[in-house]
């Protein structure tokens, strides 16, 4: 399946609504219940504009359209990002995140893909890349 993929290729997109019932559902399945996260005046008390999601959520949601690409067919070995800016998540507008997967680099025997994850027009993860092997 590498030999079918090449660098600059674009093999995903997908944007995903998160809303704070999302991220009362993340808390709940992460057992991070840090007010930041669902509790404007606690999130302003510390200097925040507004509630975050977690950043664990959105690294979630970011190589969730890598692994649907992969299906069976193959396997992350390597994830990483750093977080350069965070999400902030209206009471009533919620926010989007929208992760578009491009291959990086092709070698004998892994991909390289690299994620572009935006939220209001900006990165909110940097170097995001995930390398998969394929079966």
């Amino acid at each position: 399946m590498t030999a079918g993929l090449t660098v600059g290729e674009t093999v995903a997109t997908t944007t995903v609504h998160l809303d704070r019932t999302s991220l009362v559902r993340y808390a709940g399945a992460s057992g991070d219940f840090n007010p930041i996260h669902f509790r404007d005046d606690i999130a302003q008390s510390v200097g925040l504009p507004g509630v975050l999601a977690h950043g664990m959520l959105t690294m979630g949601l970011a190589i969730q359209p890598v692994l649907e690409f992969l299906g069976t067919k193959g396997r992350v070995i390597d994830y990483g990002v750093r977080f350069t800016r965070p999400v902030l998540v209206d009471a009533i507008a919620g926010a989007d995140v929208t992760t578009a997967v491009v291959v990086g680099a092709v070698m004998d025997d892994a991909v390289r893909f690299d994620l572009t994850v935006t939220y209001d027009g900006s990165t909110v993860l940097g170097k995001a890349q995930v390398q998969v092997v394929f079966d």
